[in-house]
């Protein structure tokens, strides 16, 4: 279970990253001067019972005095009989480069839960035997560069300093360090008809395949978003987003390659929906990076 559950599934991957990329860089959330709430349902393999399915929601305040933010991620992965729950406030902080250059930096820490009800499974195999119920302390960082038209960053959001017993034993993938690397560029200017933005985002987890995703968005009058996403598992994904001062509602449809569909019979579909919701003193400036 285990083994299958590392090839399928990244550490809470989604593909929208590139419209929120905060879950995994805290210091994302300096991109914006108002306040947010986001949440993201994930559905994978559409079909399948006890198919992966994650759920991620936060929301942070800005701190102006100080050019900075705070909030709070909750998220929550389901595969069958696994189960992970972490909760993370973070504080992120802005220094000002030059006129229009940035470098954030943030920290988070929090709690991770793991429960694995392996007594449920038919399975003769000793390691599945007994249930796995851990509770983990989580710290993590994040370094963004950024402008009003780029971003490049770094950021570790969950570092494991010691191994977890059981959950260790059966090598799960929940509990190793993820290192993320993200960038994004935004073409034109405010108030341009037509704009692009590509977007990458590579993940490296030991002992796991290095996973890159490449996404371009094209926004039209800055409202309606259009984009694919590519995914180096061999999955790609369609993406639509609608925005407005306060609100952004977001679809994806991911589905892989004739190659990787599940057993080569079954198309490994996935559905996920954005909603975002802004609050604040400056919602008429807005930026779609």
């Amino acid at each position: 279970m285990s083994s299958n559950y590392a090839k399928a599934q990244q550490f809470f991957s989604y593909s929208q990253y590139m419209n929120n990329l905060t879950p995994l860089n805290s210091a994302y959330s300096l991109l914006d001067k108002n306040g947010s709430l986001n949440a993201l349902v994930r559905k994978q393999w559409t079909g399948i019972e006890n198919a992966p399915s994650t759920f991620i929601f936060n929301g942070n305040l800005p701190i102006e005095s100080i050019n900075g933010a705070a909030g709070i991620t909750v998220m929550n992965d389901q595969f069958f009989v696994e189960h992970l729950t972490e909760i993370n406030g973070f504080f992120a902080k802005g220094i000002q480069l030059s006129q229009n250059q940035f470098l954030g930096v943030s920290i988070n820490a929090g709690i991770r839960r793991y429960v694995a009800n392996y007594s449920s499974l038919s399975s003769t195999d000793p390691q599945f035997r007994n249930d796995v119920r851990e509770n983990k302390p989580n710290i993590g960082f994040g370094i963004l560069y950024y402008s009003d038209h780029h971003y490049l960053g770094v950021s570790v959001p969950e570092l494991s300093i010691r191994d977890l017993g059981n959950a260790s034993a059966q090598n799960n993938n929940y509990f190793r360090n993820h290192f993320n690397f993200a960038g994004a560029y935004l073409f034109g200017k405010e108030g341009d008809d037509v704009r692009a933005k590509p977007a990458a985002l590579a993940t490296y987890t030991k002992g796991v395949r290095f996973i890159m995703d490449f996404s371009t968005t094209i926004y039209f009058k800055e409202l309606l978003g259009i984009g694919a996403n590519y995914r180096s598992n061999n999955e790609m994904s369609g993406i639509i987003s609608i925005t407005s001062d306060i609100l952004k509602l977001g679809y994806s449809y991911q589905f892989g390659t004739a190659a990787n569909n599940l057993g080569g019979r079954l198309s490994n579909a996935t559905h996920e929906v954005t909603l975002s919701y802004r609050f604040g003193q400056h919602l008429g400036t807005r930026s779609i990076l």
